[in-house]
C-alpha cells in the first residue's frame, strides 16, 4: 500500500516551500537517527563499570547484544508501519519506546533488569534508524538519495563514536545510570521538532497489520541470537536446552514463511528476496556489522582492561574509526550522486576493513596506542561506503510502496550480524579467557568473576602481565574472524548488479 506523503515529482518546480520541507524532513531524520545510534552504543565504554557493580564478566556483551537484538526485531515492523501509517507518526512512537527503555534502565537494579531495558531501548531505537532513512527516499530522487543517505551515514558514524566518549566521560565523572538521563532531552526535543518538521501522512483506507509475521519474525531472530550466545558456553551443543531452541528456531521460521505468503501486508515480503541487489545489499550489511559492532564492544575494554587507560580515554580510539567512515560514507555518497554507480565501493571497502581487523588480531599490552589508532581507522573506511551504497542500492531496486520495508531490511541484517556476532565474539572471548587464566592458575577474573581495573590492580605485577597477555589473547580469535568477515563481504560485493541511479522517482520492478 503506497505513502500518500507527496514527493519531488507531486510538489514539481522545485519551489521554496518543498525545498523548506525536504530540509527539514533531512534534518528530522538525521536526528532521530544520531539518537537511536547513540543509545545503541553509549554503554560499550562503561560496560566494565556496570559489569563491576551489577554482575559477572559472563553478561559483559548482553547489555549490547540485547539492544541489537530488539533493534534487529523492531527493524522490520516499524519500516512497515511507517510504509502503511506514514513516517511521522512511527517516528514519534518510536521516541517514547526509546525513552521507556532509557528509563528501565536508568533504574535497573541488578543486570538482568537492566537488559530488559535496554531490550525496550532497542525496539524504538531499531524502528528509529530505518524509518528515518526511509523518509529521504519520500522527498528525493534516487541519485540524490546517494548523497542524503551518505550524510546519513555519517550521522551514524559521529554518534556511534560520540557515544562510548559519552558513556566513557559519564562514568568517569558521574553515576553510569545518566548513560540514560541524558537520552531525555535529546529525545523529547526530536519528538517536538517531528510535530513540526513532518507533515502527517493522510490515510484512506484501514490498512492490514501482519501480526503473526511480525510475532514469527521476532521469535525467530531471538532464538538465533540466543543460540548464538549460549551454545558452547553456557549451553553443551548437545543439551536438551539448546536443542528445544534449535527446534523452536526451525518452526518459527516457517510459521514465518508461511505467514508472509499468507498476509495481506507482509511485515517482509517474500517477492523482495527474488531482486538480486536487495539480497547482496543486505548479505554484505550482514557480514559487516557483526565486524563493526565486535570492533565496538571490545576495543573501549581492550584499552581499558590491557593498555590501563581510563573509559574516556578508551572511546577516544573509536575516534579513527569515526573519522574513516564519515569521509568514506560522504565520499561514496558524491561518487553516486556524480556517476549514478555504486558496484565497485562495497568491493574494496571491505577488503580494507578485513585487513584492518587482521592487524588488530596482532596487537597486545605493549603495541603503540598510534598503531592501534591506525587499525581502528581501517576498519571505518572499510565500513563507511556499505552504509551509504546498502540503503541507496535498495531503495533504487525495490518497489516504491516496499520502501520502508525495504530501508528496514538493510537495517535489520546489519543489527542481525551485529547482534549474532557480538554474542558469538562474546561467547569466543569470555570461553577463552576463561581457559588461559585457568591454565595460569587464576580463578578470582574467570568463571564469572568481575572484570576491573581494581581486582586487576590487586594482583601482582608478574600476575597482572600475565592477565593482560591472557587478555589479548582471547581476543585475538575475534578480530582474526572479524578480518574472515570482511573478506567475505568483499566477495559477496561481487555479485551486486550495477543498476544505475537515475534522477527521477520510477517504479522498480518486483524482480529483475
Amino acid at each position: 500500500m503506497k505513502d500518500t506523503a507527496p514527493t519531488a515529482v507531486e510538489t514539481s518546480g522545485g519551489d521554496d516551500l518543498h525545498e523548506t520541507r525536504v530540509r527539514l524532513t533531512l534534518m528530522s531524520a538525521a536526528g532521530v537517527l544520531f539518537l537511536a545510534s547513540l543509545g545503541q552504543t553509549s554503554v560499550s565504554t562503561a560496560l566494565p563499570i556496570i559489569v563491576g557493580q551489577l554482575g559477572g564478566l559472563d553478561h559483559i556483551t548482553w547489555v549490547i547484544t540485547a539492544y541489537l537484538l530488539a533493534a534487529t526485531v523492531g527493524a522490520p515492523v516499524f519500516g512497515k508501519l511507517g510504509d502503511l501509517f506514514g513516517r511521522r507518526v512511527v517516528l514519534q512512537g518510536g521516541i517514547l519506546l526509546f525513552l521507556a527503555g532509557a528509563l528501565l534502565s536508568a533504574l535497573a537494579h541488578d543486570m538482568w533488569i537492566l537488559v530488559a531495558g535496554r531490550f525496550v531501548q532497542g525496539l524504538g531505537g531499531g524502528g528509529l534508524i530505518v524509518v528515518s532513512m526511509a523518509a529521504v527516499a519520500d522527498v528525493l530522487p534516487a541519485r540524490q538519495r546517494g548523497k542524503a543517505q551518505g550524510v546519513l551515514g555519517a550521522v551514524f558514524g559521529v554518534s556511534t563514536v560520540i557515544g562510548p566518549l559519552l558513556g566513557g566521560f559519564i562514568v568517569q565523572h558521574a553515576a553510569w545510570q545518566w548513560i540514560f538521563w541524558f537520552n531525555f532531552p535529546i529525545g523529547l526535543a526530536a519528538f517536538l521538532v517531528l510535530s513540526w518538521a513532518m507533515e502527517r501522512t493522510a490515510r484512506t483506507t484501514r490498512p492490514s497489520i501482519d501480526v503473526l509475521g511480525a510475532v514469527m519474525l521476532t521469535t525467530t531472530l531471538s532464538l538465533a541470537v540466543l543460540i548464538a550466545s549460549t551454545g558452547g558456553v553456557s549451553l553443551a551443543w548437545t543439551s536438551p536446552t539448546l536443542l528445544a531452541m534449535a527446534a523452536g528456531l526451525v518452526l518459527s521460521f516457517a510459521g514465518f514463511i508461511l505467514a508472509e505468503r499468507r498476509a495481506t501486508e507482509p511485515v517482509l515480503p517474500l517477492p523482495l528476496f527474488r531482486i538480486n541487489n536487495f539480497v547482496v545489499s543486505n548479505l554484505v550489511g550482514l557480514i559487516v556489522g557483526g565486524a563493526m559492532f565486535g570492533t565496538i564492544t571490545f576495543v573501549p575494554m581492550f584499552m581499558q582492561v590491557v593498555k590501563g587507560v581510563d573509559p574516556a580515554t578508551s572511546g577516544l580510539f573509536l575516534m579513527p574509526m569515526m573519522l574513516g567512515l564519515i569521509v568514506t560514507s560522504n565520499m561514496a555518497g558524491r561518487y553516486m550522486a556524480r556517476t549514478g554507480r555504486y558496484r565497485i565501493l562495497p568491493i574494496f571497502s571491505t577488503l580494507i576493513l578485513g585487513v584492518g581487523m587482521a592487524l588488530m588480531a596482532t596487537v597486545g599490552p605493549h603495541t603503540p596506542n598510534g598503531l592501534i589508532a591506525l587499525y581502528v581507522f581501517m576498519a571505518g573506511v572499510g565500513i563507511g561506503p556499505v552504509m551509504s551504497v546498502s540503503v541507496t542500492a535498495i531503495q533504487n531496486a525495490v518497489p516504491r510502496n516496499t520502501v520502508g520495508v525495504g530501508t528496514a531490511s538493510a537495517n535489520m541484517f546489519r543489527l542481525i550480524g551485529g547482534s549474532v556476532g557480538t554474542a558469538v565474539f562474546g561467547a569466543l572471548f569470555s570461553a577463552g579467557l576463561a581457559a588461559r587464566l585457568t591454565s595460569l592458575g587464576i580463578e578470582t577474573l574467570s568463571g564469572g568473576g568481575r572484570l576491573t581495573g581494581a581486582a586487576l590492580a590487586g594482583l601482582s605485577d608478574a600476575e597482572r602481565e600475565l592477565v593482560t597477555q591472557a587478555i589479548a589473547g582471547a581476543l585475538h580469535p575475534v578480530f582474526w574472524w572479524a578480518a574472515l568477515l570482511g573478506l567475505l563481504g568483499s566477495a559477496a560485493g561481487l555479485m551486486m548488479q550495477e543498476r544505475p541511479l537515475d534522477g527521477g522517482f520510477g517504479e522498480a520492478t518486483p524482480a529483475e
